[in-house]
């Protein structure tokens, strides 16, 4: 990591929400996504490099807007890159109520940029799956894999929905860095065609999509997750159904990491105490340590 690598000081002020709406007769479903603070949280926790923020950016903002699509509060979602560029893996979980966490293996990735200047994600991602876990609270989770198409993420996404779910998408998703490596703006959107829609809406739809430059563009002029709704399909009379907030939260605390010490039983307990004295745990999501003591092992003992 870089000497003058250093902490971003609060310059983004919207709050993260992802905008869920329809359109051309509720023939498409809209999903817009500012996650600028969210992907800035997920940079601060897990110091990443310029080109794994992006790769991981954008797999938080689908994976946040997949998070909206479930049903049920309980009901989560898990999407993997898995690759065999030098990030490795990236793990992003999302829920129903906006809450949204992340890692990626490999935190610090250092590659050239691009010829037109671009971060090379898709070099450091590398060829491999995208992998994605709904526990819908059934017996057994929905699993859809799909092979990486591109690397560049939004693709792969896109790809996904087709294949897994069997529903036409776009998908747009952007990360844009800035000089002391914090997060100016992130975000995204995605665009589902149901079976009802019309021809000439999609086709429409298709060249209005075609010609947006970038998402990220458009979120560094400012632009409000409805504007960009507006510039998408405002011809196609959008309706907004609601605005849900958006942040980085890991659920991981000492309570529960005592709980799964405790869960790998008494006689493993007693060989750590042993053998080590203590116990190191690490919560890979948000980055943060658990030291248990001798003082404390004894105590979930019950000694």
């Amino acid at each position: 990591m870089p000497k003058d690598y250093f902490l971003w000081q609060g310059r983004i002020k919207m709050s993260d929400t992802v905008l869920r709406a329809t359109a051309g007769g509720d023939s498409v479903r809209i999903f817009v996504a500012n996650t600028s603070n969210t992907v800035n949280e997920a940079f601060k926790r897990h110091r990443t490099s310029p080109v794994v923020s992006a790769a991981l950016g954008r797999t938080i903002t689908a994976t946040a807007i997949m998070g909206t699509m479930l049903k049920n509060d309980s009901d989560i979602v898990t999407a993997t890159v898995k690759g065999d560029g030098p990030i490795g893996s990236m793990t992003v979980t999302a829920d129903a109520k906006g809450n949204v966490k992340g890692y990626a293996a490999n935190a610090w990735v250092e590659l050239p940029l691009r010829e037109n200047g671009k971060l090379a994600v898709s070099d450091a991602v590398g060829c491999g799956t995208l992998t994605v876990i709904k526990d819908l609270g059934l017996k057994e989770p929905y699993v859809g894999q799909i092979n990486l198409i591109s690397g560049e993420i939004a693709e792969d996404f896109t790809y996904y929905f087709a294949q897994s779910e069997q529903t036409p998408s776009a998908v747009a998703l952007g990360v844009l860095v800035d000089r002391d490596y914090s997060i100016k703006c992130a975000g995204g959107f995605i665009l589902q065609i149901m079976p009802e829609a019309d021809e000439a809406i999609i086709s429409a739809l298709e060249a209005k999509i075609a010609s947006i430059t970038s998402v990220t563009a458009m979120f560094e002029k400012g632009m409000t997750n409805a504007q960009i709704l507006n510039e998408i399909a405002g011809d196609f009379s959008p309706k907004i159904l609601d605005e849900i907030p958006i942040r980085f939260y890991c659920n991981c605390s000492k309570e529960r990491v005592e709980k799964a010490l405790i869960a790998v039983g008494r006689e493993e307990l007693e060989d750590i105490l042993q053998k080590e004295g203590q116990a190191d745990l690490h919560c890979h999501f948000c980055n943060t340590d658990y030291h248990f003591d001798r003082e404390d092992l004894l105590r979930l003992l019950g000694n």
